[in-house]
């Protein structure tokens, strides 16, 4: 769940993955924003119905402090009311089972477009502007392409639920 948050986050808000720390209790992913900002991402993925509570916030912000994070994201599960509150106070944002910061319909279009053109690259060699209108004889049965499609269709449409798809299955694709 909190990994495909991870890249979910990561992707619509644009950061660029610099490293990635494994510890006993959580994953740390320092990465760096549109402006090259310090960004921590801190997965905790509980072992049962544990919550995230105080100490582990206040444990957060130490690091966020020593080593100069510009923006904080607390990933897990659930938290207690107490750690709600002090990432209120510590400007730490989070993302819960039932709760995902907002965003701009746009973002998540740009956000799909993105890995659209990344998975191009990577599959043709090619950087194509309009995706939708690649003329390559692979093109009709390109995954990347009927994505693409999909997803203007959906910006259009405004449905915010399928382009969210969208961008999970293009997640999926760059894998």
């Amino acid at each position: 769940m909190s990994e495909n948050k991870t890249n979910f986050i990561m992707a619509v808000r644009g950061y660029k993955s610099v490293k990635r720390q494994k510890n006993a209790n959580f994953t740390d992913v320092t990465a760096l924003d549109r402006s090259n900002n310090k960004v921590l991402l801190r997965i905790v993925e509980p072992l049962s119905s544990e919550y995230i509570n105080l100490n582990d916030v206040k444990s957060m912000a130490e690091v966020i402090k020593r080593d100069n994070y510009h923006v904080a994201i607390l990933i897990s599960k659930q938290f207690t009311d107490g750690a709600l509150e002090e990432m209120g106070k510590q400007k730490i944002q989070y993302i819960s089972e039932d709760y995902m910061p907002p965003f701009d319909i746009q973002e998540l279009y740009l956000a799909v477009v993105d890995c659209a053109k990344n998975q191009c690259q990577k599959k043709c060699g090619k950087v194509v502007l309009v995706i939708s209108e690649c003329s390559e004889k692979a093109a009709d049965h390109c995954k990347t392409k009927v994505l693409a499609v999909a997803a203007k269709r959906h910006l259009e449409e405004r449905t915010v639920g399928l382009l969210k798809n969208d961008l999970k299955v293009a997640l999926a694709l760059t894998r």
